[in-house]
């Protein structure tokens, strides 16, 4: 590959090469190097095969690997008799294994070496021997020769030169042909304690060290330039301070490593090698030699040795990128930070350090501090560590380095045992030699990073392993490795320059002896930055007294490390390492500090008066002059206080008192400030406007989401969550102790209406004072709300309780290892308290824009519940039609590496330098108070010179830095250039309270001499105290914002909108502080460089989030001070796959009017453009889109001045993607490299009285931003924040790990969590944010004082605590509005799932109809029989579901003339519909669940089903004329309602109680309820309409349906119909159920009588009840005005019915259905009646057993059963004082029918005159039944088929012994032919048409001669067949009076195997 030809001079150096000859003989066990000049030219190359190999070698059959053939059988010689055959011993009986030779003293004979024989029947033990080392392979896998020589150590035999012999004799009973290279494992060697232990694998090759031969040829391609590796070489010039908890990656550059195939190993483990770099290269390491391949091995079949001169052996050097990461810090291991204090020999004798031996120790030397400036740093490495003593106290020891060796030994249990052989972890040397490695490639002013060298030990453990992990990785199924990710083998070594890689793969194992040799030549390629102490070392002890003496004679002062390692003969490697540079050791032992610890020593510092000498010193102002005298001859007079108090609490008080004490008049002197204050107040500035609206909709949509999960949680089969039991919810939002955020929380409350909607205060009285109470601050006062709300949750069982956690990740410290006085833990005690947890109606949500530290291996929150915010844009399309996007960390970071603009984010090398000077000054003070120091300085020079007060001869320009007089310039001229003063915030993060209250004086200070108290103010943001602004400060915002409330005080940074002010934001971090829109400078230069965790950096970069606007884009070319940037649309392709997913990676632009190729003339604030020395700021390229100038409808469009809305001075700042959601979601970090987004055109302004930014509030809508605006606000509002920050910290931030991610993202996630393993992989790129979430969910674990810590239970899935739920979005974005908003929507759909929406519906065809007759009292409770006989009977229908149906002719009927029948097109539209309320008496679908239903429900406390079994049940039927043959699915449970044989055990009948039985808690009557397509909807679940009465509940069911019904309803009986009802309707369910239970009751009378019971005394009523009857209500019979209906039990109904005496006497009641009108009629009050019932009935089955209902009826079946059970004399009544509720269902049902074809079984668009066809016709066949098209023929097509009786109500259609539909405009007479039938008069009545269907032999010619018929009326004869329909009319004598044509006959149209229906229609004559 490449263009590397042979005999071509390669590039490589002369002295590279002689450096690689020498190393390489280092590394050789042979005396004879490699020729050096041989190097020089290039060797003919073999192309390799896919496997590393030359493609034209050969395996040997020795030497060669294992095939993939299969095995050769072999049977073993058998033993000789009488000789042992146990395993581990030898056929002499001498014990061979390792563990009983350990201890002896064993002969082996000169050129013999100790080999580990691995027997395949003893996997835990090797098997020693002795074998003759020219047999065996080097370190590099070749000059073995071939057969075989060696001893038995057993029993001493020697001489065995065949090893099948030898195997024969060991007993290794193998099954194939015994190869040396399969058994001969592992060199045995004795260690320090003299105990024989397992080595080095040997390298057979082609086996174990046949180990990835890397194709060196990419390596040729992988040569760069000097030019190009000139960037990437640069070493960074400020100290990069280590972390203790293993937090981050440096990416300065290391040595070359070369990255080619031969390379010393451990075993198989590569070794980097190190070249020499070039004499004219400048920085350390930069060799770049390439070696070619050679030879790859030696000859076939020779005996002998060959040369080194034909074996490869050069290094071959690549570039490749950086690829830093994190280091994993193992479980044991014990917080560094809180294990590692300042106390120099507290933790010298850790867990983790052995012993030291006794009599060795070190003299620390006395003056070392003074003498040597600094404090030096002992890395614990292998080996004990020596006893310090002496001068100890100026000395620190840490145990990193040792707890990163114990790690990276530490494989994982699963490389532990894989594979034949365990895999190897790094030797001893392997380690020590990466270290010098990477300490080599440290830059100067760079801190060493255990991480670093935790991930350059992984991936030279990986490179050595890849085939084995890789073999290992691959039976993983897709769906595992989404969950479980695998170890994974970067591109690069983390760390490592791209000039560095991994070292060639070599076979050779680094011995001891090489390992100083190889150290030293690598510390050579750096001068004396390194120094290697080895020579003449026999102990630990020597090197650091050796160290020490050199450091007080001043010989290491240009050295920053000292690695003394200590190779004793027989003895195990030692080693440590002393840091002796001054910044590494000053960064080294600041991050030994806890965070808290480090707050308390500049306390500490600051009150005994240590830093007084700095000040000083930078008061001083070198030799100009005193900076006090240059304040004190300023116009104003000064009267400063002290700077430093003896006491920093009264300080700071004093502070806050001296802040906002009375301003002095200003003087006329003064130009930077308006000189009538008054009048200046009244000026106002056009540019500022309010402009309020709603919820942004991707607040809406997170919102939605969190209820979604919600839902989910309640409808999972765990029951953890019933919403159906409560009508209404509380919260408590929890936050931190932050006052502000509390003000701030409260605001977001007031504003967003939520209590409103929740009821829980009156709109006229809410108030932020009032809302306070729903708001808790996590301090020591919360204990009393929390223990108030949880008795409130166990009194309220109906009330759901929301507990929002917001800013979850601040305290998550286990309430056992912090005091009750220290205010952490509390979360712990009370959220995870059990009252909490068990509490069924408490729901957790944490809200966190940091979710890491709750996602690890003991979380209690389920993946499954947690919510992302999405991604607002995809592929530049607006998902949400959001008007802004989101600029975060990653268009902070775009700013940095794109364009020639000034970066947003930079460091500022001036005042770098100088506080690097001042930390060499002063090497005891803590770095903070050197850098605030600085920093406050900087600051009060940049006012005096920017005030004008101080003579410019001073120069006070140098003494300050460019950044610095920038920021106030533009904080001081802001003001001036807008009428009403509006101007900027600039924030000053200072973490120590002590050093920001006393920046706060000395600031105020010098601003008081400098008479600016009126430009801007200067503000303390303490956590613990409220916001104190000055009286004159507070009328200025009061007139901005028109308040007229005099007592109005800004309680949020918020309401800081437009205020000119310096905020110095102070405490250990933020407490999720909102920061206005007018931020533009974000200063945290002094943030604290230590504490390098994923958590601490976003959090501080969190404060420069921002939302700029989505259409806004800046001009190609920004003029000069220029703040721009145009951010990317979419850094993210890869989101979490779910429904509105992605994040909101929106990002707020500069609004510009200007079109896209006009420059923009902006520059700073004052005016002047003041540009950043090239070396203080990285050059970038920002890229640009066009600009938008689209408007909303509602403004002009005025080309300069778009009114564009934009957020208010209420929002709070947008916040910053997170690198967590980065990935995932929101701006990757990751991807800042895809092209910006095109504009998109605004959506209308929606506006609401809302006041929040984040919680979707209000927003203070500038003019789009033009340089021609007077306003630096409105210029400048639109645009993102600019942040400094510290060097060190811009280094690791801008820099990216191997997959393109910022560093950061690999950083240890949280302080208060560990790494699982050294053995991770790093996170990806294209991880979504629920991959990540899985990622430190597998990776992480907590620490001992993690809340977590203690949730380890064995089963996983119950340590998820059920009911929390954990939503994560970038800070700030607008959490806390989406969850206010949740709260919202949760209480309007508890409110919405407790109602439901019922038929309310007026009855039908009532018109006319007015009796004026009272039958019954209005109060009676039962009818009384007698009376009902005397009832006429109604035969129209009032039900208005039947609305479009043939009414029933009835001599009193009137047809109501002013209203028009229903029409066809009418029929499907909308029944109207009222929404009610639940009661606790309804019934329930299957979505209803709560703990009294779980045993009705059949679901036991596993949740498992109940166990139930089939029954078939046969009966006969005459009707039917076959056997009949149903089947019950029994539960266990229901069991007893049934009677068994005792033979079998087989169903003989379902038990029935007697007549004279009753209980109080019993219901007689089975119910039963057929159903279809319901099985999730249908609302079985009775229990408690039932009241909890016992009752026996029937589901009938379709065949095909019975799986899914049993498995919703396991609890249910069910009776399921016969394969042939599989299509049929609801006639035929209820035919086969009423003829079941006669057939029942036969039974049941029989039982009983065989017991001697009266037989007639079985109770014999059913109920049949529609699957959507959800509750039932009676009228208050006492009632004297208007009757009330109140809602009841069904039981209480049924009862009721069952009690009443005489209900033997009727055959069918039932009751009415209800209608929010009451009962209709003429204002009486009937309670009973007579008529048609429907939905629910209670039907006798004894006499009405000759009755039955047609089976083959899909429509209007109960209509026609109700009038053939009348006219058998039966009496039908109706309770009208009860009334039923049905729901309207859209699914399924009996009324649900699909119309398809034969053809295509799909439904189709088929007219009803295609229903029919003529006989024996070609016609397009249905496979729909017949029945079913013949009753909607008849239903559509009555005006065709009786057109005499269209609308002719006087003349109905004879219908005889059924009911049929013929439309709503035909009248029809229904008659009985059977004797003795009740019938209507039909004297006089003519007839228009006769309808005869399945006419049976009651129905005589005779008969049909009562009745006159209209000439020309139509006649429809019915019958199943055509032979039957002939014999219906030739029997009934039609003919003699009705003309048939033969195109009359028709039939349905079905196919002949479908069986159709036959009619024949004809006239009358």
């Amino acid at each position: 590959m490449g263009n590397s030809y042979a005999g071509q001079l390669r590039t490589t150096r002369f002295e590279e090469v002689l450096h690689n000859s020498i190393e390489a003989s280092l590394r050789s066990n042979t005396v004879v190097p490699r020729p050096v000049f041989s190097q020089l030219y290039l060797e003919t190359e073999q192309p390799l095969a896919h496997d590393g190999r030359p493609e034209n070698e050969e395996d040997d059959d020795e030497d060669g690997s294992e095939s993939n053939s299969p095995p050769i059988p072999y049977q073993m010689k058998p033993p000789p008799e009488g000789c042992c055959t146990t395993d581990g011993f030898c056929q002499a009986g001498r014990d061979l294994r390792l563990g009983s030779l350990a201890s002896d003293s064993l002969d082996v004979p000169p050129g013999f070496m100790l080999v580990g024989v691995k027997s395949p029947s003893l996997s835990d033990t090797l098997l020693v021997c002795a074998v003759d080392r020219r047999f065996l392979p080097d370190e590099r896998g070749r000059n073995a020769l071939l057969g075989f020589s060696g001893n038995c150590m057993g029993c001493g035999e020697k001489g065995f030169r065949y090893f099948t012999e030898f195997s024969n004799h060991i007993n290794l009973k193998l099954s194939t042909q015994p190869k040396k290279q399969k058994h001969l494992k592992y060199h045995l060697y004795r260690n320090s304690q003299g105990i024989l232990v397992k080595g080095a694998p040997i390298c057979w090759r082609g086996h174990d060290g046949r180990i990835r031969q890397i194709d060196s040829s990419l390596q040729s391609e992988g040569q760069v330039t000097s030019d190009e590796q000139t960037p990437n070489l640069t070493a960074h010039q400020s100290p990069t301070p280590g972390s203790l908890t293993g937090s981050h990656v440096d990416p300065v550059g290391l040595p070359q490593i070369a990255d080619t195939p031969h390379t010393l190993t451990n075993g198989s483990h590569a070794v980097p090698s190190i070249t020499q770099p070039p004499l004219t290269q400048s920085g350390p390491g930069r060799g770049s030699a390439t070696g070619p391949h050679a030879n790859a091995g030696p000859p076939k079949k020779r005996h002998k040795g060959w040369s080194p001169e034909s074996s490869a052996n050069t290094q071959t050097e690549t570039t490749a990128k950086t690829s830093p990461s994190t280091v994993s810090v193992p479980v044991s291991q014990i917080n560094a930070a809180k294990t590692e204090t300042a106390a120099p020999l507290s933790s010298a004798q850790g867990p983790l350090n052995p012993l030291s031996p006794p009599g060795l120790s070190v003299t620390v030397p006395d003056q070392l501090l003074q003498t040597c400036r600094l404090q030096p740093v002992i890395f614990k490495g292998h080996g004990p560590l020596p006893q310090l003593t002496g001068n100890i106290s100026e000395v620190l020891i840490s145990s990193l380095l040792q707890s990163c060796y114990l790690s990276s030994q530490t494989l994982p249990r699963v490389y532990q045992h894989y594979g034949p052989s365990p895999i190897q972890p790094l030797s001893t040397e392997m380690q020590i030699l990466l270290t010098v490695y990477y300490l080599v490639q440290l830059g100067p002013d760079q801190v060493p990073l255990i991480e670093d060298l935790e991930q350059i030990f992984m991936r030279s453990w990986r490179e050595s392993h890849l085939s084995e992990i890789r073999q290992y990785q691959q039976p993983q199924t897709p769906a595992t490795q989404g969950r479980h990710y695998s170890i994974e083998t970067p591109t690069a070594l983390p760390g490592f320059p791209q000039h560095f890689s991994l070292p060639p793969q070599s076979q050779q194992p680094l011995t001891p002896s090489q390992l100083p040799w190889l150290a030293q030549l690598a510390a050579t390629s750096c001068g004396e930055g390194v120094v290697v102490l080895w020579e003449q070392l026999s102990s630990i002890a020597q090197g650091l007294q050796q160290t020490f003496t050199r450091l007080m004679d001043g010989r290491l002062q240009n050295t920053n490390y000292v690695v003394v390692i200590v190779t004793p003969p027989g003895q195990e490697t030692q080693s440590c390492v002393v840091v002796t540079g001054k910044r590494q050791c000053r960064a080294l032992a600041e991050s030994m500090y806890s965070p808290n610890e480090g707050l308390r020593e500049i306390n500490h510092q600051l009150s005994t008066g240590l830093a007084q000498e700095l000040i000083q010193y930078c008061n001083s102002l070198e030799q100009d002059c005193d900076m006090d005298s240059l304040l004190d001859g300023a116009t104003v007079e000064s009267n400063e206080p002290s700077p430093l108090s003896s006491s920093q609490e009264s300080a700071e008080e004093k502070g806050l008192k001296n802040t906002h004490s009375p301003k002095d008049s200003q003087t006329e002197a003064s130009k930077d400030c308006p000189k009538d204050k008054a009048s200046s107040l009244k000026d106002t500035c056009s540019e500022y406007s309010v402009q309020w609206r709603e919820v942004r909709p991707i607040q809406l949509a997170v919102a939605r989401k969190l209820l979604s999960h919600v839902c989910a949680i309640a409808d999972s089969s765990t029951q953890n969550l019933d919403l159906g039991s409560f009508d209404r919810i509380s919260f408590l939002i929890l936050v931190p102790p932050s006052e502000v955020t509390f003000q701030q929380t409260v605001l977001h409350l007031w504003s967003s209406g939520v209590l409103q909607e929740l009821g829980s205060l009156d709109l006229e009285c809410v108030s932020p004072r009032e809302t306070e109470r729903y708001v808790v601050k996590m301090d020591e006062h919360a204990q009393a709300r929390i223990d108030k709300l949880i008795q409130e949750a166990h009194s309220n069982s109906y009330t759901l309780y929301i507990l929002v956690h917001d800013h979850a990740h601040w305290d998550i410290s286990s309430a056992s290892y912090c005091g009750s006085d220290t205010g952490l833990g509390s979360v712990d005690r009370l959220l995870n308290s059990r009252q909490v947890r068990d509490a069924p109606n408490i729901l957790i949500l944490h809200v966190t824009s940091f979710p890491f530290a709750l996602q690890t291996q003991y979380t209690r929150i389920s993946p499954y519940n947690e919510i992302h915010w999405p991604s607002a844009f995809s592929n530049d399309v607006d998902l949400y039609h959001e008007r802004t996007r989101y600029f975060g960390v990653s268009e902070l970071l775009e700013s940095t590496r794109s364009g020639s603009s000034m970066p947003l984010m930079r460091y500022d090398s001036s005042f770098e330098s100088m506080a690097s000077a001042l930390e060499e000054k002063f090497p005891k003070l803590h770095s903070a108070v050197i850098r605030t120091t600085v920093l406050v300085q900087h600051y009060c020079i940049a006012l005096m010179a920017a005030s004008g007060k101080i003579s410019s001869s001073h120069n006070l320009h140098k003494h300050t830095s460019v950044e610095t007089m920038e920021i106030v310039q533009s904080l001081l001229s802001a003001a001036q250039q807008c009428p009403a003063h509006h101007g900027h915030m600039v924030l000053l993060r200072i973490p120590s309270l002590a050093l920001a209250a006393w920046a706060h004086r000395r600031l105020s200070t010098v601003r008081k001499q400098l008479g600016l108290e009126e430009s801007f103010e200067i503000i303390l943001g303490n956590p613990s105290h409220p916001l104190n602004i000055g009286k004159s400060f507070t009328d200025q915002i009061k007139i901005w914002l028109k308040i007229q409330d005099g007592d109005w005080v800004p309680h949020t940074y918020l309401e800081l909108e437009a205020l000119p002010c310096i905020l110095i934001l102070s405490g250990a971090e933020p407490l999720g502080e909102s920061l206005p829109r007018s931020l533009k400078y974000c200063d945290l230069r002094v943030i604290s460089c230590s504490y390098l965790q994923r958590t601490t950096l976003e959090q501080e970069l969190g404060l420069a989030a921002y939302l700029v606007r989505a259409e806004s884009r800046l001009p190609h070319n920004p003029g000069p001070g220029s703040d721009s940037l145009e951010s990317d649309a979419e850094k993210l392709s890869s989101t979490d796959n779910e429904e509105e997913e992605g994040q909101e990676n929106g990002k707020r632009k500069t609004e510009s009017p200007l079109s896209s190729s006009q420059p923009l003339q902006s520059s700073t604030d004052n005016g002047a453009a003041e540009a950043l020395p090239a070396h203080s700021t990285t050059s970038v390229n920002v890229q640009k889109g066009s600009v938008d100038t689209t408007q909303p409808p509602s403004q002009p469009q005025t080309p300069l001045q778009p009114h564009v809305s934009s957020h208010s001075h209420l929002q709070p700042q947008c916040q910053i993607q997170p690198l967590s959601q980065t990935v995932p979601q929101h701006q990757s970090v990751s991807q800042v490299q895809i092209p910006h987004p095109q504009p998109q055109p605004l959506p209308h302004a929606q506006s609401r009285c809302q006041h929040s930014k984040s919680a979707s509030s209000g927003s203070l809508s500038p003019r789009a931003y033009s340089p021609h605006l007077s306003c630096s606000w409105a210029r400048c509002v639109s645009r993102p924040p600019s942040v400094l920050l510290p060097h060190a910290l811009y280094d690791i931030i801008t820099a990216s790990d191997s997959s393109g991610l910022p560093r950061c993202t690999s950083f240890l996630p949280h302080i208060s969590v560990a790494w699982a393993s050294s053995f991770r992989p790093l996170l990806s790129k294209m991880m979504t944010c629920t991959e990540q979430s899985l990622y430190y969910r597998q990776w992480t674990v907590p620490r001992s004082y993690h809340m977590d810590s203690s949730n380890r239970t064995e089963g996983r899935s119950d340590n998820f605590h059920p009911r929390r739920l954990l939503l994560s979005g970038p800070p700030q974005v607008g959490k806390t509005g989406a969850y206010l908003h949740f709260l919202g929507i949760l209480s309007r759909m508890l409110i919405r799932l407790m109602e439901v929406d019922i038929y309310d519906e007026e009855d039908i065809n009532y018109s006319g109809q007015s009796e004026g007759v009272q039958f019954h009292p209005p109060n009676a409770h039962w009818p009384n029989p007698d009376t009902m006989r005397t009832m006429p009977f109604d035969y129209n229908i009032h039900d208005p579901k039947y609305d479009d149906i043939s009414n029933v002719y009835c001599s009193a009927y009137k047809p109501n003339i002013e209203g028009n029948p229903v029409r066809q097109e009418d029929v499907y539209l909308r029944r109207r519909t009222s929404r009610i309320k639940l009661s606790k008496y309804a019934a329930y679908d299957t979505y209803h669940h709560c703990e009294q239903c779980h045993q009705y429900l059949g679901f036991n406390p596993r949740y498992q089903m109940y166990e139930s079994t089939l029954h078939a049940f046969t009966f006969t039927h005459l009707l039917l004329g076959e056997e009949i043959q149903l089947y019950f699915i029994i539960p266990k449970s229901k069991e007893h309602y049934f009677s068994f044989n005792k033979q079998g055990g087989q169903l003989e009948s379902m038990r029935l109680p007697l007549t004279s039985d009753w209980s109080p808690d019993g219901i007689k009557s089975p119910i039963f309820t057929p159903t279809t397509g319901r099985h999730e909807h249908g609302l079985f679940n009775l229990f408690h309409a039932m009241d909890g009465a016992s009752h026996l509940h029937i589901l009938v069911v379709k065949e095909y349906e019975m799986a899914v019904y049993k498995k919703y309803w396991p609890n249910h009986i069910m009776l399921v119909l016969p394969t042939v009802f599989n299509g049929a309707g609801i006639g035929a369910a209820h035919f086969l159920i009423k003829e079941l239970s006669y057939h029942n009751l036969e039974l049941e009378r029989s039982r009983r009588s065989e017991g001697g019971s009266p037989a007639v005394d079985v109770w014999p009523f059913i109920i049949l009840a529609d699957d959507s009857c959800v509750m039932w209500n009676s009228v208050d019979l006492n009632a004297r005005s208007t009757p009330a209906e109140h809602s009841v039990s069904l039981k209480q109904v049924l009862q009721h019915m069952e009690a009443y005496p005489d209900l033997a006497h009727y055959g069918l009641c039932g009751i009415r259905k209800w209608s929010s009108r009451g009962f209709p009629g003429n204002g009486q009050r009937e309670p009973f009646s007579r008529g048609h019932l429907h939905d629910f009935l209670l039907l006798n089955v004894d006499r009405s057993h000759n009755v039955q209902y047609d089976q083959n009826r899909f429509t209007c079946h109960d209509v026609d059963f109700t009038l053939r059970l009348h006219s058998a004399g039966l009496l039908v009544c109706r309770f009208n004082s009860f009334s039923v509720m049905k729901k309207q269902i859209a699914i399924g049902g009996y009324r649900t029918f699909i119309i398809k074809t034969k053809m295509t079984d799909v439904p189709t668009s088929v007219g009803p005159s295609q229903y029919v066809c003529a006989p024996d016709s070609k016609h397009l066949f249905l496979a729909t039944p017949a029945q079913l098209l013949l009753e909607k023929y008849l239903q559509h097509t009555s005006q065709k088929l009786f057109p005499l009786s269209t609308r002719n109500y006087t003349h109905p259609v004879l219908s005889v012994d059924c009911y049929h539909n013929l439309g709503p405009e035909v009248m029809v007479c229904f008659v009985s032919s059977r004797p003795h039938s009740v019938n209507i008069s039909t004297t006089g009545l003519t007839f228009s048409g006769l309808l005869l269907c399945f006419a049976d032999s009651f129905v005589t010619p005779g008969f049909l001669k009562k009745f006159t018929f209209l000439k020309g009326a139509t006649l429809c004869v019915i019958s199943a067949d055509r032979s039957s329909l002939r014999q219906t009319v030739s029997r009934l004598e039609l003919e003699e009076e009705w003309r048939f044509r033969l195109s009359d006959e028709f039939q349905t149209a079905n196919a002949k195997e479908d069986r159709p229906l036959y009619f024949l229609t004809g006239k009358h004559i």
